[in-house]
């Protein structure tokens, strides 16, 4: 089965390397890599074009904004899953990918997802946090509860279906995503429990007080919208329940 993986990049010359080559170290025989740039003014355009012969498509032009470039990365996929790599991310192992498709043929599945490590931005081995994950059950959407979005794959004729990410939430438009698809249309998921995605510190929705306070609020509407039960509650919650993430990263220092 083809796996088609999309890489949103805005002068990304940093990491864009490293994350490149943890697609190209995949044993699945068969990933379409697709690159949706946002005219970069650095050196992003010279490492993609370094490694044109590993990338299924690229483009480089303005959009407006992660989710916009991410839609945009849809359109041109041909692979029968989906899934989103960050250009400062990278796949944690080889095998990554191979057991992200056996679950989806074994399980018949519509989505996947697993684990993510937090790392510090210049040594991807010391982890800052594990984020956990757990089995799917509907009812912990109630409690705030999402799954790691980097490492969230879905099956793509869903998409056309259920549609793509609405740009309009901004940094929750990943969450509302996920709680479209896996609360309000219940397709049926699998959780890996397998390390899937290493990721930089350092996202835009928790930088201060004032973002995370924003980002909640975009929370808040998106739980509303796909029906979740006292969304205000919820999204409350949603920061909290990720406190038990510090736990997994005490004990688990060599990752």
């Amino acid at each position: 089965m083809k796996v088609t993986l999309l890489t949103v990049t805005y002068n990304s010359e940093n990491y864009l390397e490293e994350c490149i080559n943890s697609v190209i170290g995949q044993t699945h025989p068969d990933i379409e890599h697709i690159i949706v740039d946002a005219a970069s003014t650095d050196g992003t355009l010279e490492i993609i074009r370094k490694y044109n012969g590993h990338i299924a498509q690229w483009v480089s032009e303005k959009d407006n904004g992660m989710y916009d470039a991410i839609n945009k990365g849809i359109t041109m996929a041909t692979g029968g899953i989906i899934g989103i790599l960050n250009s400062d991310d990278k796949l944690a192992a080889p095998d990554v990918i191979s057991d992200i498709v056996h679950c989806f043929t074994d399980q018949h599945v519509d989505a996947v997802y697993g684990d993510l490590v937090y790392v510090e931005k210049k040594n991807t081995s010391r982890v800052l946090r594990y984020w956990k994950g757990f089995s799917y059950k509907r009812y912990r959407f109630n409690y705030g509860w999402m799954p790691a979005h980097p490492t969230f794959y879905v099956r793509t004729s869903l998409i056309a279906d259920l549609g793509g990410y609405e740009s309009h939430y901004y940094t929750a438009a990943d969450y509302e995503f996920m709680a479209r698809y896996l609360y309000r249309f219940r397709i049926n998921a699998r959780y890996l429990p397998k390390l899937i995605v290493k990721m930089r510190s350092g996202g835009q929705s928790n930088k201060t007080l004032a973002i995370r306070l924003r980002a909640n609020r975009r929370d808040y509407l998106a739980m509303k919208k796909n029906k979740i039960p006292f969304p205000l509650t919820a999204s409350i919650l949603k920061p909290i329940i990720k406190l038990h993430q510090y736990y997994y990263t005490f004990f688990r220092k060599n990752i």
